[in-house]
């Protein structure tokens, strides 16, 4: 029972803590001093590509995209989708 009660104290005497990380879901993305993506930029990417994917609704076109965007395997072509070609290609 005592492993509950220390809980909020370890969590407070962190690293992530101490540098003043919040938490949120951009916890482990590296920013690039010149704008361009990093490995774990494109990481989170390709996973929100793949969430798409995963969804059964979504139409024939957007997952054609998707699948290219996968293929290509470029951090640009997964940022596009992302950011434009998933709104372009169901317009």
């Amino acid at each position: 029972m005592a492993a509950p009660a220390l809980t909020p104290a370890l969590l407070l005497t962190t690293p992530a803590f101490a540098t003043g990380t919040t938490g949120s879901a951009d916890a482990g993305v590296t920013a690039s001093t010149d704008g361009s993506a990093t490995p774990a930029d494109e990481t989170e990417d390709r996973v929100a590509v793949f969430r798409i994917l995963a969804d059964p609704t979504i139409s024939d076109a957007l997952r054609t995209a998707a699948e290219q965007a996968l293929d290509n395997a470029t951090p640009e072509s997964l940022r596009y989708l992302l950011e434009h070609g998933r709104y372009e290609v169901d317009a």
